[in-house]
């Protein structure tokens, strides 16, 4: 499934964890409003929230009545460990396959990490 045939509100919320574990948005930190957050990113409000309450029921965010949303404690470590699990469950085979297809030297990978 393309990022686009995605429902919005799952891309919302993955453009919110990456905001987190890019560090634009640590631990403590307050997040958009939903409201300028869906004007941001062209959606709309309810959808935004749709995505913002997604994380609120995990734990990743938290709300102070009256002040906004915020980065819960504790989430940057914990969305870190769920997109590298994500990663080598989902992702990593398919990188697999394809550098055996392609004969691809892992050697050759790690010479380009830092170019």
């Amino acid at each position: 499934m393309s990022s686009q045939d995605r429902p919005v509100y799952l891309r919302l919320r993955d453009i919110i964890a990456e905001s987190i574990l890019d560090g634009t948005y640590g631990d403590g930190d307050a997040l958009p409003s939903v409201r300028a957050f869906a004007a941001q990113h062209g959606a709309n409000p309810l959808t935004a929230a749709k995505a913002y309450q997604g994380f609120q029921d995990e734990g990743f965010v938290s709300v102070k009545r009256g002040v906004g949303m915020f980065v819960a404690e504790g989430a940057t470590t914990r969305l870190r460990r769920d997109a590298r699990e994500s990663f080598l469950r989902e992702e990593w085979p398919r990188v697999v396959r394809s550098m055996r297809r392609l004969k691809i030297d892992p050697a050759d990978l790690l010479e380009r990490v830092d170019s």
